[in-house]
């Protein structure tokens, strides 16, 4: 794997795996989750990728053979809203609602992906829709853009500009896929476009909330 590749895993274990365990460990230990909660976001925001080598370790040293990006991938589709609350935005205008739903619908159908992938005519159509969900996102991007003040603005507009890069990315992706047959790179970059969803809805939260 190459460090362009670890990106969007590591930045995605904590969100997709760890935050989802301690969200169903509140049941038993609310206090108990809270702190492991406060603790490991802490963590990972001073040395990004800690919770990656944490998981990646222990895979280690269990000898337990397991392609992390599709595994994310196919968790991505398992995760409840409950288990999501920590991207989700609370503002009650329509804007910020669609946006909530455009964006919980890309990742789910890039969450089909592993399932999909060597289905060419099933995969085929699932490309289609993923196209679509990414149209019916950025439309929804623009529209939170009216509500979002100055440099908060501009923030978003720099997020915005990242999706396309990466969308278009994964566009020559699955080029690649089709010429090649190289399914890590597919899932690769769809934990991209999952990743830069993610860093839109934090900005939107950080600058219009």
């Amino acid at each position: 794997m190459t460090m362009g590749d670890e990106l969007p895993v590591t930045s995605l274990v904590l969100p997709v795996l760890i935050r989802p365990v301690l969200t169903q460990l509140e049941k038993y230990d609310l206090g108990a989750s809270q702190t492991l909660r406060a603790a490991l976001t802490k963590a990972e925001a001073a040395l990004p990728g800690l919770n990656y080598d944490l998981v990646a370790g222990i895979m280690r040293r269990a000898d337990i053979p397991v392609n992390m990006n599709e595994s994310l991938l196919r968790l991505q589709g398992t995760l409840t809203e409950a288990e999501c609350a920590d991207l989700r935005l609370n503002r009650s205008e329509e804007a910020f609602q669609e946006l909530n739903k455009k964006s919980a619908a890309l990742k789910k159908i890039l969450s089909r992906i592993p399932d999909e992938i060597t289905d060419r005519k099933t995969f085929l159509e699932t490309i289609k829709e993923i196209a679509s969900a990414i149209k019916k996102l950025l439309d929804a991007v623009n529209e939170v853009s009216t509500y979002t003040p100055g440099q908060g603005k501009q923030a978003l507009e720099q997020r915005k500009r990242e999706f396309v890069k990466y969308s278009k990315r994964f566009s020559n992706t699955l080029k690649e896929y089709f010429k090649e047959g190289q399914a890590n790179a597919v899932f690769v970059s769809a934990l991209y476009l999952i990743y830069q969803t993610n860093q839109i809805l934090y900005t939107v939260k950080n600058k219009s909330e």
